[in-house]
């Protein structure tokens, strides 16, 4: 369908920056020896087919840069952290010099695209700025690349220095194997250490629409020694919604340019919505607002998130807020749990784009806080904040969906404390600092209140750059169900269950269910070990009630589920009521099941292939009894398939043979394929 030409002036009207348009010296052609290119459209780099009906339904199409035409370098297949293909989509990526252009067959009619890219940091930090030539069709023009926001280094909480030395030197360094501090005063490890987050996006409207078949070339600019591009998400955006009835913000002097601070006119818009039980609409406009607006028992629209732009800077405060925060910026904040959090309200259809570039875990600089109850979250875009969401109970009954969440130094979304009978579901989270979804049921300042009944449903979560992609920390009756979890990078799994971080016990059921894992597990730093792309860890106490049905493990970097509990506690805690039932593995580095710990499963209709180890990598409690493993599997029958080295489980494996390799050597895994 063509594009309808008023659309010009609307995005006109939203004052978008959108580079300068000129025509293009000579049609699109493939490089010199390069054959045509066909759109090769993939879901976390995957065929589309492999994960249907898993991961949230999203309005764009994504393309990897190592399927199109280049004249750069496709670097890849490395999954070790604190490296640039690590933390690439599918592991891969394209570099370019100066010069060197990626291009892309257009799969369907698009008039707007988000690049995923890396260029390199200052030599001192700080980031750098470059030009990345764009050129649809007959037209180019100019998108503005920046590192301003990626490039962390060094231990928690990390810096933006990558000359920094260590920030604790009296911590354990797996460099090492020691304590600088004590063991080797002089130890300097080689710097930058431990670069991480070396990518960030931009989104740019077109203008025009193009046609499926239609060419995007991306070149590089020689203002940088070289441009990594990931991938490409393109659309067919619509009109802009327009509402009519309401609290319009531009009658109360909210300023659409973004040069003048529009918090006031929007507060003064959101008091006349309510005082005529109106909705608050902000037109197309890039907003300005350096500091928290608090809402309660109002509804706020935007014209869409490409149309309505809500912007701030991170503000250093005077002197520490009562919270710990050091820093303001902008957000939309319910009212404290502790004054009953704010109830009946429904934020959609507009971005937060915020400026935090480094990790301060006291500040509140996240895109949306606090605690709300009968509430809902829908159709957002939220990048550059600390944490897209994080939601402080108790609170009950929110709904959280549609929204893309980006380039978080932090999580992208957590259900913190008392959170219940909520719902996040069909959200798209990419690049967050740390979990990309949790539910945290801190147990804190003695509460008992815990998270229960609440469920992540039908989202995806790629390149978490820090921990896993969906982690469940305690809490009562749980369920995560259908998500798509791609391509951890350090020291965290695509599903985690963990009795830690001084959370409330697991009670009654955590449900896993018709999930989908690719590329994930890492190797958890310190312990120099590989965690499974299910990751059940015993920290604080005993678990007990997690059920796992439907779950596809693909392409899992080692185990495919690792149960474990740490070395200090392994005789104090175990793992009971544990059962996995119709799920399919497929390839593993090294194990189907690691287990680290007491207790036992069951399994039953689990298929597996392209098992890179023994399937049972059973090492109990490591107390290595003459009676077997302190850890028992029972085969409920149905469970094929396996690897090399003979069915992934067998019976001489049952119930409890000591079969424990601590560090087994891993294999490649097999790239996935449709199931027979």
């Amino acid at each position: 369908m063509t594009r309808p030409r008023t659309l010009a002036a609307a995005v006109a009207a939203a004052s978008l920056t959108l580079g300068t348009l000129v025509a293009a010296p000579a049609a699109l052609a493939a490089p010199p020896g390069g054959n045509a290119a066909v759109p090769v459209v993939t879901r976390a780099a995957l065929d589309p087919a492999l994960v249907a009906g898993r991961g949230a339904d999203v309005a764009f199409l994504e393309q990897e840069a190592e399927n199109a035409v280049t004249t750069g370098t496709v670097i890849g297949l490395g999954r070790e952290a604190y490296t640039i293909e690590a933390e690439a989509s599918g592991r891969k990526a394209v570099r370019l010099t100066p010069g060197q252009y990626v291009e892309f067959t257009l799969p369907a009619t698009a008039n707007a695209l988000t690049v995923r890219y890396s260029i390199p940091d200052a030599p001192n930090g700080g980031g750098l700025t470059a030009p990345l030539t764009v050129q649809a069709g007959n037209q180019r023009t100019t998108m503005q690349l920046t590192s301003q926001y990626s490039y962390l280094y060094n231990q928690y909480p990390f810096t933006n220095d990558p000359n920094a030395g260590l920030l604790h030197a009296d911590w354990w360094l797996a460099e090492c194997g020691c304590v600088p501090q004590f063991d080797q005063p002089g130890f300097e490890p080689t710097k930058p250490f431990r670069p991480m987050k070396f990518y960030d996006e931009q989104r740019l409207f077109l203008l025009k629409t193009y046609k499926a078949g239609e060419k995007i070339r991306l070149t590089a600019s020689s203002t940088v020694p070289w441009t990594v591009i990931d991938l490409v998400d393109t659309e067919l955006v619509g009109l802009p919604h327009v509402k009519l009835k309401a609290s319009n913000v531009l009658l109360f002097g909210a300023d659409p340019t973004g040069h003048k601070d529009s918090a006031p006119a929007i507060e003064k818009a959101i008091a006349a919505a309510k005082k005529l039980r109106l909705s608050v609409y902000i037109p197309p406009g890039t907003y300005r607002v350096d500091r928290h607006i608090v809402v309660d028992g109002v509804t706020i629209e935007g014209a869409g998130t490409w149309y309505t732009k809500i912007v701030g800077r991170e503000v250093a405060l005077a002197q520490p807020a009562a919270d710990g925060s050091t820093h303001t910026g902008v957000g939309f904040y319910g009212k404290d749990a502790a004054d009953g959090g704010s109830t009946d309200v429904h934020l959609s259809g507009f971005s937060i784009v915020g400026d935090v570039r480094e990790r301060i875990d006291t500040d509140q600089v996240n895109a949306i806080g606090g605690a709300f109850h009968d509430s809902s979250f829908s159709d957002l875009y939220i990048q550059h904040t600390k944490v897209g969401m994080w939601f402080d109970g108790p609170m009950s009954n929110v709904t959280v969906e549609r929204n893309i969440i980006v380039d978080q130094i932090a999580d992208a979304l957590n259900f913190h404390i008392g959170v219940t009978d909520s719902v996040a579901r069909h959200n798209f989270v990419r690049n967050s600092g740390d979990d990309g979804l949790a539910m945290w049921a801190e147990s804190r300042g003695g509460t008992t209140l815990t998270n229960a009944r609440n469920t992540f449903e039908r989202n995806t979560v790629q390149t978490p750059n820090l921990a896993n992609g969906i982690a469940i920390y305690g809490g009562t009756d749980n369920t995560v169900a259908g998500n798509l979890v791609a391509d951890t990078i350090r020291e965290g799994s695509a599903l985690h269950a963990g009795s830690r971080f001084g959370a409330h016990p697991f009670a009654g059921a955590l449900t896993f269910r018709d999930n989908t894992t690719v590329r994930a597990g890492t190797r958890e730093l310190n312990w120099n070990i590989g965690l499974g792309s299910l990751w059940v860890y015993a920290l604080e106490g005993s678990i007990s009630g997690i059920h796992v049905t439907g779950d596809h493990y693909l392409d899992s970097t080692y185990n495919a589920i690792m149960l474990v509990s740490e070395w200090g506690v392994k005789d104090l805690y175990s793992m009971t009521d544990v059962s996995f039932a119709d799920v399919r593995v497929d390839g593993t580095g090294t194990s189907v099941l690691s287990a680290r710990v007491k207790g036992g499963a069951s399994f039953q209709n689990v298929d597996a292939r392209g098992v890179g180890a023994v399937g049972i990598n059973n090492c109990g409690s490591f107390g290595f009894p003459s009676t077997g493993s302190e850890f028992s599997v029972t085969d409920l029958g149905g469970n094929d398939g396996g690897g090399t080295t003979g069915p992934w489980l067998a019976a001489w494996e049952l119930p409890n043979t000591i079969t424990c390799d601590d560090r087994p050597p891993v294999v490649a895994p097999p790239a996935p394929s449709p199931w027979p």
